[in-house]
């Protein structure tokens, strides 16, 4: 058997070049992260849009099928680890995700990468033109369903997955032609009577012969955080705007859609010259709109085709996270991640006798009866009704996320934009920003001041929960924001 001779110095060479290999795979082991000192953060996108027809499309009195989608329906997700502190904050383009429904996707989650579920926050844009997250219902029902909760905890798994060391920064800018308050004071003597056959004082989306001034006011702020590899490569970029969704102009079939805030993530990655990134993701979450919308009460605005608007407001939203990058001046290698979470329980708003002596009166009905009622009647008698079914409490889960000097919090509800405003107010953070819709789906969460002043908002069966539930939650997010900045967190 021959023999290879290797002389001293050539088994010198080869044993320092083994310790070298040796050395470099634990710097580079997945496992240790010897390397990864400082803030790491990963990203992933997961198409969920629907493969089954039809699907009714929620966010209408009078929901209509559809058959097809005019673009994509995606879970967005933006992970965050620096030590022990970690955050993932997942967008999903839907209406409304029950807490059901996303405490089972975070619990398998969290059994497959390791993460707690309080370390979680997932959020619906409330795009009007997508199906229900339910898993029940006909077949193309419970496909989106299925498809729609495996895609939150792919991307998940994905965006921790991909977790790399990374720089952060904060910024805002300003789009205010675009959001407009539609609860409106009128002109006396033209209130319609509201489904229970009252007069409100002010109106939502009115005849705009008949306004006399907004009700509150409008937040035009759009808010970023911008994540960037540490050679300062786009990574992934998280923008906050307080305004509903857009919808297109129902021409013939409805389309499924991702709304302004699936837009905004397409063309984004053109702004920041991030196209041929494999793992940018750019993602829109909604702030406390509850109260505002697209509409422009004066009529300034020209006539638009189908989806036009949508892109309208889009682009100007991706144009002021491009200017709030742009005026960024540090991005930090190092910011500290932390979170908290508090179940915070709310009483179920409950009808008076006469109220549902009222709803099965309206009930037993004719057709041609219940045509003679206030609009909507028969509808929020169905919903007076399903109000005495609610039992026990409802359990909010509210969230606060600090990442370096932003914080980041959460209502379950469609949340008002005054609420929003004195969160930025009082909060001790140099940057803070509100997410509505997550965790759970709870309907609209009108301050005090504005159940005085009734309106849609405030009519029960919209609003589920006790008058007061704005100010509850408000105070408890506020302490814990003062808490992660005094160093509290996990």
């Amino acid at each position: 058997m021959e023999r290879t001779f290797i002389s001293p110095l050539d088994n010198k060479m080869r044993t320092s070049a083994i310790c070298l290999l040796l050395l470099t795979g634990t710097l580079l082991s997945p496992v240790g992260h010897a390397a990864d000192t400082g803030l790491r953060a990963g990203t992933a996108i997961v198409d969920v849009t629907p493969q089954e027809w039809p699907l009714t499309l929620r966010g209408s009195f009078f929901p209509k099928p559809a058959k097809t989608a005019h673009d994509p329906l995606h879970v967005r997700a933006l992970a965050f680890e620096n030590g022990k502190g970690r955050a993932v904050i997942v967008i999903v383009d839907v209406i409304g995700i029950s807490r059901d429904a996303l405490d089972a996707a975070k619990k398998r989650a969290a059994e497959s990468t390791g993460w707690r579920t309080d370390q979680m926050l997932i959020a619906a844009t409330h795009t009007h033109s997508a199906p229900s997250s339910r898993t029940e219902g006909p077949a193309p029902q419970v496909a989106f369903g299925k498809r729609l909760a495996d895609g939150m905890v792919e991307a998940i798994e994905k965006a921790i997955g991909s977790l790399q060391t990374a720089l952060v920064g904060f910024g805002s800018d300003e789009v205010p032609d675009e959001v407009f308050n539609r609860r409106w004071y009128l002109q006396e003597g033209t209130m319609p009577l509201n489904p229970f056959g009252k007069l409100d004082k002010v109106k939502m989306n009115p005849n705009r012969n008949h306004i006399v001034r907004p009700a509150g006011p409008t937040d035009p702020e759009v808010c970023i955080v911008d994540v960037r590899t540490r050679k300062k490569k786009p990574l992934g970029l998280l923008a906050n705007y307080a305004l509903h969704y857009v919808g297109a102009i129902n021409i013939g079939e409805r389309q499924v859609s991702a709304d302004y805030f699936g837009e905004f993530a397409r063309i984004m990655p053109w702004r920041l010259r991030a196209m041929s990134s494999d793992n940018f993701v750019a993602m829109l979450s909604n702030g406390p709109c509850g109260d505002v919308n697209n509409i422009d009460f004066h009529g300034k605005r020209a006539p638009r085709q189908p989806f036009e608007q949508i892109r309208i407001v889009a682009a100007k939203v991706a144009d002021a996270s491009w200017r709030s990058s742009r005026g960024i001046q540090e991005y930090s290698s190092d910011a500290p991640v932390t979170m908290l979470q508090r179940e915070v329980p709310l009483d179920w708003r409950k009808p008076s006798d006469d109220l549902i002596k009222r709803a099965e009166k309206i009930l037993a009905m004719s057709k041609e009866e219940q045509a003679k009622l206030p609009r909507l009647a028969t509808n929020y008698a169905q919903r007076t009704l399903s109000q005495t079914k609610r039992e026990g409490k409802a359990d909010c889960l509210v969230q606060a996320i600090r990442i370096g000097d932003q914080a980041i919090v959460s209502f379950p509800f469609e949340t008002f934009v005054e609420t929003g405003l004195e969160i930025k107010m009082k909060s001790p953070f140099k940057h803070t920003f509100v997410i509505e819709l997550a965790n759970g789906s709870y309907g609209y969460l009108p301050t005090p001041r504005h159940h005085e002043l009734g309106g849609y908002e405030t009519w029960l069966g919209t609003n589920k929960v006790q008058k007061d539930g704005s100010d509850i939650l408000t105070r408890n997010l506020l302490e814990m924001l003062n808490e992660l900045h005094s160093g509290k967190g996990k």
